[in-house]
């Protein structure tokens, strides 16, 4: 049997590339595979202060750093995705979009997905008014108002950048306080254009021309419009693993369980970075995991069986 790698690494996120760099300083012949865009959810970042070494950089930026390491250490890189990846013991196949690849060893950095709100319109106007990801598409919306679901870190640091950009920010937040890190919320109290609406709920996407046009909220029982032509929802994230269904390593979530060394149940497949599940989710936590998954990788390729 013809084994193109040994290792595919599934995802280009921090944890897939740091563990590409391991693999490759190892001489370990790996392949990254990703979807979308290098660096996953920190390319979609406004602002990263809490990397060491880094005291505060854009996400884009910073994403673009670590996609540039691969590249000058060589490390071969696709732009596909993978649909299943089946377990034949020996090796493994990772069937795509355009192609199937085997290889010796699989590690899985796929990442999360947004969770979109379950309300009328909300598929529909999906790029059209409804987003996840300020950093995209904030600029479509120069001086509107706009509105962000949401009350943890993500949503508030997606509000500031926001704030910068366009007329009005509307922070739509479920219950009495932000969830969000001490610091960002004490920024965004002072910024004049952003507005707290507690105890808000979105109750319905109205569809003006094809696009968002307001927002239905319920505040405190009150049910009113609100004139907004663009939605970012930050309410959390679903594990990207349905391709993944047919190996039995995931928890009734959708997460992937992880076991000593970022090791999975299946011999020579791991995991790493925001698709295990864990407590928190940090840049710092998914590079150390990538690394962690490589370093367990090179180990029990040089012992085989």
């Amino acid at each position: 049997m013809k084994i193109d790698y040994d290792v595919v690494i599934v995802g280009a996120g921090p944890a897939g590339i740091t563990a590409a760099i391991y693999l490759k300083r190892a001489k370990i012949n790996c392949l990254v595979i990703e979807k979308d865009t290098p660096g996953g959810a920190i390319a979609k970042t406004s602002i990263v202060e809490n990397y060491p070494g880094v005291e505060k950089i854009k996400g884009a930026d910073l994403a673009m750093r670590f996609y540039n390491q691969i590249k000058d250490l060589q490390v071969p890189y696709e732009y596909d995705e993978v649909t299943e990846i089946i377990d034949k013991k020996d090796y493994k196949i990772i069937k795509t979009k355009k192609r199937e690849i085997t290889s010796k060893a699989v590690i899985l950095c796929p990442g999360k997905t947004p969770k979109n709100l379950e309300k009328e319109n909300s598929d529909k106007l999906i790029g059209k008014g409804i987003s996840f990801c300020a950093v995209c598409d904030g600029s479509l919306y120069k001086n509107e108002f706009v509105s962000v679901v949401g009350g943890g870190s993500s949503a508030l640091e997606e509000a500031l950048y926001l704030s910068g950009i366009c007329k009005k920010v509307y922070v739509l937040n479920r219950s009495e306080l932000l969830r969000g890190d001490k610091t960002l919320v004490d920024r965004v109290a002072k910024k004049k254009n952003i507005e707290i609406l507690y105890n808000t709920e979105v109750e319905k996407f109205n569809i003006e021309n094809d696009h968002l046009g307001s927002i239905t909220i319920k505040t405190n029982e009150e049910v009113k419009q609100l004139n907004a032509k663009a939605c970012f929802i930050f309410i959390g994230y679903i594990p990207d693993t349905n391709f993944l269904k047919t190996l039995d390593i995931l928890d009734e979530k959708g997460y992937i369980i992880k076991h000593e060394g970022c090791r999975t149940s299946i011999k020579y497949i791991y995991a790493a970075g925001d698709v295990i599940k864990k407590e928190s989710y940090q840049i710092v936590h998914a590079t150390s995991e990538g690394a962690q998954a490589a370093i367990s990788c090179i180990k029990d390729l040089s012992m085989g069986d």
